[in-house]
């Protein structure tokens, strides 16, 4: 089993061409709706009492929801737009509401996880978490620019108690106050992570582990339509993947870093959960196929 923790969130999505409101989202929910095509995923996230019934639905059928509060007052909402070519996002307004004081409690069942992914959450939070499980196995997180500027030591911290680290290529540099990504990719490695992977948006991923570098490029794409989820899909994919293996063989974890890259490709393709929530395992091993046919040479 896989536990993901992290923001469920109702989210207004603003792109040139439309805008979505009161979309499913957040962090926890796109990790755990990518890990689930590979492995029993359990969700440790919070969400308000105006929380649509269709969306708890969603969520249950793909997931164990064990770990999902449910608290007086409105779920958290983001609100984004993105620029017209879609590669840059400013945030329009963000209400935290139920998230603000929540105090996650992990059942019982998901302690035995042996593989765990923190989302982008208050990293002190997340160090409080992860001492919760029993005897992890594996353990990765993620954070966002905001909690480097607001927390930073806090961040550091966080890094020393996980194994692995996704992050983007820009807040690599914010964090780190370094301009190229390989002395990036050092310096959390020196911090305590023993394996890096630093997302390069479309063009895929970079990552790192002792002297190894493997770059996996991104799927390459006509129709990109919301950006919204992507690094998130990339990172529940890549744990779920190696969750169901029950392996972080060096194989194994370059095989989900490549998984990684192929379920966020299909996040971009619709807003929101669109897209994810319509794929099946036959197409995404047909775009195994096709994205290995597209590498080799």
């Amino acid at each position: 089993m896989l536990a993901v923790f992290g923001s469920a969130s109702l989210d207004t999505i603003r792109t040139s061409k439309k805008t979505a409101r009161n979309v499913l989202g957040g962090a926890a929910v796109f990790a755990s709706i990518a890990a689930s095509n590979f492995v029993d995923t359990g969700l440790i996230a919070v969400i308000g009492r105006d929380f649509p019934k269709k969306y708890l639905d969603i969520l249950s059928k793909r997931m164990d929801l064990r770990g999902l509060a449910v608290k007086d007052g409105r779920t958290f909402r983001y609100d984004g737009r993105y620029s017209r070519t879609l590669d840059s996002r400013s945030t329009v307004n963000i209400e935290l509401n139920v998230l603000a004081d929540f105090k996650p409690v992990v059942p019982d069942d998901y302690r035995k996880a042996k593989f765990v992914y923190l989302a982008n959450n208050d990293p002190d939070q997340n160090i409080r978490l992860i001492k919760e499980f029993d005897r992890t196995r594996f353990t990765m997180c993620d954070t966002i620019d905001f909690w480097i500027s607001t927390k930073r030591q806090s961040v550091i911290k966080m890094i020393k108690s996980v194994d692995a680290v996704v992050i983007n290529d820009e807040e690599a540099k914010m964090l780190t106050k370094e301009f190229n990504l390989i002395k990036c990719a050092k310096k959390i490695m020196g911090w305590g992570a023993r394996l890096v992977v630093i997302k390069k948006a479309e063009h895929g991923s970079l990552m790192f582990y002792d002297d190894m570098i493997f770059p996996s490029p991104g799927f390459s794409l006509e129709g990109v339509v919301d950006p919204t989820g992507a690094g998130d899909s990339f990172a529940g994919a890549m744990i779920g993947y190696m969750a169901s293996k029950g392996s972080t063989s060096m194989s194994v974890i370059k095989k989900a870093a490549v998984y990684g890259n192929i379920m966020g490709s299909f996040a971009v393709e619709g807003y929101g959960l669109d897209r994810l929530l319509g794929i099946s395992k036959r197409d995404i091993a047909g775009r195994l196929r096709t994205y290995e046919k597209m590498i080799r040479f």
